[in-house]
């Protein structure tokens, strides 16, 4: 697989700030959203990379494993952390603690396509067992009794599911790959960035798989506690006379009463269109209002716009 420059997918320098990486991937995600470019496989595939590369480049100690080994998650100078391991070593040896390591090495962040969005796989897509992982050493492989007598080792499997806010807002059904295989979950709806789930028993060996689920940011809403905020362009003529506009919300649209003298940058409310509430109910959509101008007039446009400009 080709090296992927995430900076270059973004379209940010190296050296770009979280502010930078956050404006770039919320002009992008809104530029190449799939409810704008219904059919457009290349588009799906390109906002697919954009929300990958931010899962990365947003996290500071993704970010930092990147800049330091890249995409293709080749094996660090002097082998992988606390040395390279020999049979020998397996007794002493907690793979556990080194858990977050490969998942971000061997691609343990969820966001494939086919076999389900979950799963632990090489970056040519080829699932990667926990026994591909650490199988031979000491005799005893992960989720198999090894060899020699060696003992059955039940190791807890730890991951990351992304999931977009529209899915987080409604839950989905997912279907993950752990060692072989194939299991399905459910994401409850309301779900917030960070919250965890719990698969007890899926892992190697009877292990549990513990998954992290990362909200994707949309680049149209902005979720800030059981609130979300969008924005929605007012043609001028309506700002000024009032009237009626159409609002995008996570799951169709709405219709918008604008009073007559509405400015730019005013912001509307309509209720029980926010996040759902752990106590029950939503929270509130609050829209900003994008007051716009035509680029292009036509003769009878600009004769009235100069009479308005005239009077004023």
């Amino acid at each position: 697989m080709a090296y992927k420059d995430y900076y270059e997918v973004l379209g940010v320098s190296r050296s770009a700030s979280e502010a930078d990486i956050k404006s770039a991937y919320r002009r992008l995600a809104k530029k190449y959203h799939p409810d704008k470019n219904a059919g457009d496989d290349s588009a799906a595939e390109r906002f697919k990379e954009i929300g990958e590369a931010y899962a990365v480049l947003s996290d500071s100690d993704k970010r930092k494993l990147y800049d330091q080994y890249g995409h293709t998650g080749q094996v660090p100078p002097g082998g992988y952390p606390g040395g390279g391991f020999q049979g020998s070593d397996f007794g002493g040896f907690d793979p556990s603690q080194f858990s977050d390591f490969f998942q971000e090495m061997f691609g343990g962040r969820v966001g494939g396509a086919g076999g389900g969005r979950g799963g632990f796989t090489a970056p040519d897509g080829t699932p990667i067992s926990i026994e591909d992982l650490f199988g031979g050493m000491g005799g005893a492989g992960m989720g198999g009794a090894g060899t020699g007598g060696g003992r059955r080792f039940v190791q807890n499997v730890e991951g990351e599911l992304q999931v977009s806010l529209r899915e987080a807002y409604e839950g989905s059904d997912e279907i993950i790959n752990v060692d072989g295989k194939r299991l399905s979950l459910r994401v409850p709806a309301g779900t917030r960035d960070g919250s965890r789930l719990r698969l007890a028993g899926q892992g190697p060996g009877g292990g549990d798989v513990l998954l992290t689920i990362r909200v994707l940011e949309d680049g149209r809403f902005d979720l800030d506690g059981d609130d979300l905020t969008t924005s929605v362009d007012v043609p001028a003529p309506v700002a000024a006379l009032g009237g009626e506009v159409t609002v995008q919300t996570l799951t169709g649209s709405g219709k918008l009463n604008v009073p007559a003298g509405s400015s730019g940058g005013r912001r509307m409310r309509l209720r029980g269109q926010g996040w759902p509430k752990k106590s029950g109910g939503k929270g509130d959509l609050y829209v900003r209002l994008n007051v716009t101008v035509p680029k292009d007039l036509s003769e009878e446009q600009r004769r009235l716009y100069e009479q308005l400009r005239d009077l004023g």
